[in-house]
């Protein structure tokens, strides 16, 4: 099965469709002002006031999926009843019900987020036949919030842990997902059509998920907010895994404010997760109440420039070295110790807990494949599954030890100590209150023969340790973007949020997607 057509959702869509207006053109004429500009906030308040719908905003993003998409690539389904979703929340704020600051606006789910009424596929064929039983525990509190479930976005096939040889925003499912601001740089991985989504501006807000890196680089190289929360603040209950040491959801928005909303909604407890049950008590409820413009002010933040790789990186990180001082902060250029334990173990844990977790979600989901051993099987015998690059990660973790073994054990632990040591002993020997450093370098060219082409990234640390990490827009190289990371100890997500709030304020680098197609 080739990438999935997308239904046209009623009338309403095909009205804005059949408009004569170019790309950009639609979210000033149609509803009256700048859609990509608009944040949450700012959305409630029309709907307050009368002068926007739930329904005309899912409609007007129902109907820029329909024009825009064909060029990125990254919606792989729609969800039938979104407008009448968003009907239901219109009638809710007549009278007076609204559910929260999410309720009436429009999100995305990456497509390894179980959905009922929707394929769940981790963009394989092989669960392409078989929808889940049940929705994501992060799914039905986006439901409970209010949220409009527009559709599901590609990804990264099995969440980019297939083949050592990938290429980042391949499925089987969905194809290539494209990034908006050259056609032919790669969107990044493994929640790459979340991240060109909204870039895109395709929703307010899509889910994405993270093992190591798959929400902060598509955010850094799609020019949009990205959040890796705390590992066990969200719910990993109906999410294929890879492992859950190190997986967790969160969002990817344009808008710090945006993103301080919906973890709001998506973190709490989940009995079936008991990551989340060591949330504490004091954890806050609104990330968005705590977002200052002086957060900055008084702060002080350590600076892992990885200097040298990419001038182009390195000059972003010196425009925002000078604005973090311009608003106050105090700045130490630190290096992260204990790089080498932790590059060195995260791998051989990760295959060890791929194959027991995924054995674990495929026992519980209906049909097959029921193991990783049948998923091997399946791919050598599909047409397209392996036609762009293999699956020696698969064939490794099929052959991994078991998660007894004291190897295994061994290689766990020193990878998430060595990861939270270099954190922790680093904000405690400098006094900081967190870390910044250069999401991604530039988009590379999209290469199925040689596959990703990583220049740098600062994604491990925060990962491995399981502690909170944002991306932000922080500059360009030409027409492709840089982002900057904020991370800091765990449970400390609120922080991150505010110095990311701060520094988009401060600086902010956001531009729209020009859609070019190659720049050679």
């Amino acid at each position: 099965m080739s990438r999935m057509r997308l239904p046209v959702v009623l009338l309403a869509v095909a009205a804005f469709v059949a408009s004569p207006l170019p790309a950009w053109a639609d979210n000033d004429a149609v509803l009256g002002f700048d859609l990509d500009s608009a944040t949450i906030p700012e959305l409630q308040h029309r709907m307050d006031q009368g002068r926007l719908s739930s329904v005309r905003l899912t409609a007007a993003y129902l109907a820029r999926i329909a024009r825009v998409d064909g060029k990125i690539h990254s919606v792989i389904a729609l969800n039938s009843r979104a407008l009448a979703d968003a009907a239901a929340s219109d009638a809710r704020r007549r009278h007076g019900r609204t559910l929260g600051q999410l309720d009436g606006i429009p999100v995305l789910l990456k497509d390894n987020v179980d959905t009922h009424r929707m394929p769940a596929t981790a963009g394989s064929r092989a669960l392409a036949a078989t929808p889940p039983t049940n929705d994501a525990t992060l799914v039905t509190r986006l439901e409970r919030g209010g949220a409009v479930i527009l559709g599901k976005t590609n990804l990264s096939e099995w969440a980019n842990f297939r083949s050592t040889r990938s290429t980042s925003g391949w499925s089987g499912v969905g194809g290539q997902t494209n990034n908006p601001y050259v056609l032919d740089r790669n969107p990044c991985g493994s929640s790459s059509g979340s991240g060109a989504a909204i870039a895109a501006t395709l929703a307010q807000v899509a889910i994405g998920t993270e093992t190591d890196g798959s929400i902060v680089c598509p955010s850094g190289q799609n020019d949009i907010v990205g959040h890796k929360p705390t590992l066990g603040l969200v719910s990993r209950t109906g999410v294929v895994p890879i492992s859950a040491e190190q997986d967790t959801p969160g969002p990817m928005t344009r808008h710090v404010v945006d993103a301080a909303i919906t973890l709001s909604v998506l973190q709490g407890r989940d009995r079936s997760d008991p990551a989340t049950l060591r949330i504490p008590r004091d954890q806050p409820q609104d990330y968005a109440a705590l977002l200052r413009p002086d957060a900055l002010r008084g702060a002080r933040i350590g600076v892992w420039r990885q200097a040298g790789a990419d001038a182009d990186v390195d000059r972003v990180v010196n425009d925002a070295v000078a604005t973090l001082k311009s608003k106050g902060a105090t700045v130490v250029d630190v290096d992260l110790p204990f790089q080498d334990a932790v590059n060195q173990n995260e791998l051989p844990a990760l295959l060890t807990e791929f194959r027991r977790d995924l054995n674990t979600y495929l026992a519980n989901r209906p049909g097959r494949p029921n193991t990783l051993k049948d998923l091997i099987a399946f791919n050598k015998a599909d047409p397209v599954e392996l036609s762009k690059f293999g699956q020696e990660l698969f064939e490794q973790a099929e052959a991994a030890p078991p998660p007894t073994d004291p190897g295994y054990l061994k290689a766990r632990e020193t990878a998430t100590s060595s990861a939270k040591h270099s954190i922790d002993d680093t904000l405690a020997k400098f006094h900081l209150d967190a870390i910044v450093s250069p999401t991604n370098s530039p988009a590379w060219k999209t290469d199925y023969a040689k596959g990703d082409a990583f220049v740098l990234g600062s994604s491990t640390p925060a990962a491995v340790a399981g502690y909170p990490n944002i991306s932000v827009p922080a500059g360009f190289a030409g027409p492709l973007p840089i982002g900057l990371s904020f991370f800091a100890g765990q449970w400390s997500d609120a922080k991150v949020l505010a110095f990311g709030a701060a520094f988009e304020r401060a600086a902010p680098a956001r531009r729209i997607p020009q859609f070019i197609p190659s720049i050679g």
